[in-house]
């Protein structure tokens, strides 16, 4: 089949680029027309702070939704006649604001401080989308803005005013791609061919999307996460055809023989490690997270329409480009390098005028070559080597050659690099790790100094039963609650008209990430509130974030079981064997291991956290784990599957399992060290933001591809496959019968050899 839709592909290429341009505009347009309908809701699994959500929106709907300070400071006091003027008025226009309630710190007790310097009024607004938060956000601080009086200071705090900016990392990514595949590859067409078809498969997938999430509940940063999984697996499964394309051309095939060879046998690569992709993506449904599934779905479609642009666009432009594909002129060389240039500057300076400018000036450069001829003169091929002189062949063997000694040396390294992993603690960075430019940081640090850093997350515990109906009661069990160790100050609230609910506000002394926060949250459930007979439950977001991480920790032995599981049972029917997807399940395993061992040693532990600007240790983000692991199980899938495909082939040609690894090293080890730098510039792309959280998940995914990479498909696989020898590819014969015959490695390739050697 894939023979007939490459040859398809080949003598039909003008309608089928036609076809996906077609596509690519009528989607966008579609796209555009609609809009989007993305919201981010990390909804809660059943727990405690659920309870307690669903109580206040029954009965106090505007303290179910988002909550934030306004916090003002003045050395010489906030209680004056000008500044309580001043702010009643603020108060008053904000509370007057649709849904936003105000609660003065003039007519409430607690909310200024002893030395009476500092001070809050706590805002509690009802819910509603990201884009609206933000112009709510915008209006408060406007408001704020008519309050000028000499040596006071307002700053904005809580999740309302909390900012979130995605850095550049698909720019930055692909022009790091332009760079590492020219020099890896020598030729500029060789390395946009890739591009241009990750690009369009890229701009179809992201207009679905978008056209998607008018029908299906989807976060609002789906479309960053399919750009940077379709961005990076749809470079890579374009460069793997492209290079067995050149390949095919070097042997003497002819352009169509070439195309029909590289989709028959890399492109059988592409499907199965696309398809490993999306079982590892789709094991996110198990989680039981709307939001979780929202990213799954659209990562999916991009991972999917990746794979099938690799099979069916990329052959067409293949067939149009022929054998200049290695061709590369003196004006092409200078117009990428000055587009590169330019759009570096841009990306860094986020100026468009200064992107157009690299594309006219490449556009020029071109236009000279026809009337320059020294422009137009082909650079010199690269040479290629004999395999047995090149560096990958002379490290498989160096490895082969000392096999225990690599691979005791490779799994301690990853051993070690995992170790912290056994103290990990989940839950939510605060915003002590925001920008000390930001208000929501200067916010956070005046409430800190002039009250304890426990204000920045106060504990919201809702009471019912007799205790609520009754004031005195409520009164004696929130100077109970006052006492308990680690809590600054509480104070009660009504939270229904009948009085059969009541809030009491406790502000801890310890701030919203401390691990003793989470502990006095679960004092006050087990311990405290049992032993008082109250009917009270704590919520509120602080509490909240321990019972998400205790729910995704909880759930994530399902995804892992569930996805190992799969593609334990995919990989022995691809390869016949028990022992190669065993062992590729372990080394996977092994790779994400120490990538979270890593981001524990630096966000949590601290170790060098000050190297790439975090600001203090934290707990590593509850959603981390899951989605690292669903997105490096996938690509590391994928260089297993490119790495382990090529070996079989050579294995079922000579029989000789150490030369089939030595060989099949060879020709992929260049483009898998390609295809992962690539990855690995995306992904830190993200340690360049300043969101914490961006950082620790860019951070992790780069060290786990960088891993995976280097010493397991570098050292781990060549090493643990001479060892094993033949046993690698051992069945159980009832085994063999039952599994469905899927042929990864594909036959045309050797049948069309053997056919020009003739």
């Amino acid at each position: 089949m894939l023979q007939n839709l490459a040859r398809f592909c080949v003598r039909r290429r003008r309608e089928m680029v036609g076809f996906w341009l077609v596509l690519l505009v009528a989607l966008g347009v579609a796209a555009g027309s609609m809009g989007s309908s993305f919201s981010t809701e990390f909804e809660l699994p059943k727990s405690e702070a659920n309870d307690v959500q669903q109580l206040l929106e029954a009965n106090s709907p505007d303290r179910a939704g988002f909550s934030g300070e306004i916090v003002f400071t003045s050395p010489a006091g906030v209680v004056t006649d000008e500044i309580k003027a001043a702010m009643a008025t603020m108060f008053s226009e904000v509370g007057a604001l649709s849904g936003v309630t105000v609660t003065s710190p003039f007519d409430t007790e607690g909310q200024i401080n002893p030395a009476g310097t500092t001070a809050f009024a706590s805002l509690d607004v009802t819910i509603r989308s990201q884009t609206e938060l933000i112009t709510l956000s915008e209006e408060i601080q406007k408001i704020g803005e008519k309050v000028e009086i000499p040596n006071f200071t307002i700053e904005y705090g809580g999740n309302i005013f909390a900012e979130f900016e995605l850095p550049a990392s698909e720019a930055y990514g692909l022009l790091a791609a332009i760079v590492i595949l020219v020099l890896a590859f020598g030729s500029v067409l060789a390395m946009g061919l890739p591009i241009g078809t990750a690009l369009i498969g890229l701009g179809v997938g992201t207009s679905l999307v978008i056209v998607l999430s008018n029908l299906l509940p989807m976060p609002d940063f789906t479309t960053s996460l399919v750009a940077m999984i379709g961005l990076g697996v749809g470079i890579d499964y374009a460069l793997f055809i492209v290079t067995r394309y050149r390949e095919g051309l070097e042997n003497g095939l002819s352009v169509e023989d070439a195309v029909v060879d590289a989709v028959d046998t890399s492109g059988r690569a592409v499907i199965f490690a696309g398809i490993t992709v999306i079982i590892s993506l789709l094991g996110l449904f198990l989680m039981g997270l709307a939001f979780a599934r929202g990213l799954a779905i659209g990562a999916v479609i991009g991972v999917l329409l990746m794979m099938i642009a690799s099979i069916t666009l990329l052959p067409s432009l293949l067939a149009m480009v022929k054998h200049r594909i290695d061709v590369t002129t003196r004006a092409a060389l200078i117009a990428l390098i000055a587009f590169v240039v330019f759009a570096f500057v841009s990306v860094v300076a986020k100026s468009l005028p200064i992107f157009f400018a690299g594309i006219a000036s490449a556009v020029l450069i071109t236009l000279l070559s026809f009337v320059v001829k020294p422009l137009r003169i082909a650079l010199p091929k690269r040479v290629q080597k004999e395999k047995e002189l090149t560096f990958w062949y002379r490290w498989s063997r160096f490895i082969q050659r000392r096999p225990w000694t690599a691979a005791l040396a490779a799994t301690a390294i990853l051993l070690v690099l995992a170790s912290p992993l056994a103290s990990i603690r989940l839950g939510f960075g605060d915003n002590g790790n925001a920008p000390t430019d930001s208000t929501v940081r200067r916010a956070y640090d005046m409430l800190a100094e002039g009250f304890g850093p426990g204000f920045n997350g106060p504990l919201f515990i809702t009471v019912q039963g007799e205790t609520s109906a009754n004031p005195d009661a409520l009164a004696g069990f929130v100077n109970r609650i006052s006492t308990v160790p680690g809590i600054a100050f509480a104070q009660g609230v009504p939270a229904s008209q009948d009085g059969s609910l009541s809030l009491v506000i406790a502000y801890p002394t310890t701030a919203p990430q401390d691990e003793a926060t989470t502990d006095l949250i679960r004092m006050l459930r087990n311990d405290f509130i049992p032993s008082t007979g109250v009917e009270a439950k704590v919520g509120g977001f602080t509490a909240a974030s321990v019972d998400f991480a205790d729910g995704i920790g909880g759930r994530m032995p399902l995804l892992f079981v569930g996805v190992l599981s799969l593609s334990f049972l995919l990989l022995m029917a691809v390869f016949r064997s028990v022992l190669v997807p065993l062992k590729a399940v372990i080394m996977n395993l092994l790779s994400i291991g120490a990538a979270y061992g890593v981001i524990v040693a630096i966000f949590q532990w601290g170790w060098g956290m000050n190297l790439i600007g975090v600001g203090k240790e934290g707990p590593i983000e509850s959603w981390a784990p899951m989605m690292l692991f669903a997105i490096v199980f996938g690509l590391s899938m994928d260089y297993e599957v490119f790495l382990l495909s090529r070996i079989k082939e050579e294995y079922d040609r000579t029989g000789d399992n150490a030369t089939a690894v030595a060989d099949g090293l060879t020709a992929t080890a260049r483009v898998i060290t390609a295809a992962a730098l690539i990855m690995v510039f995306v992904f830190a792309a993200f340690v360049l933001g300043y969101d914490r959280q961006l950082k620790l998940f860019g951070l992790g995914l780069a060290t786990a591809v960088f891993i995976d990479a280097t010493i397991v498909r570098m050292v781990l696989v060549p090493a643990t496959m001479e060892l094993l020898g033949n046993k690698n590819w051992w069945i159980p014969a009832w085994l063999n019968k039952l599994l469905p015959k899927i042929d990864v490695e594909g036959h045309h390739h050797m049948a069309l050899i053997d056919d020009e050697a003739k």
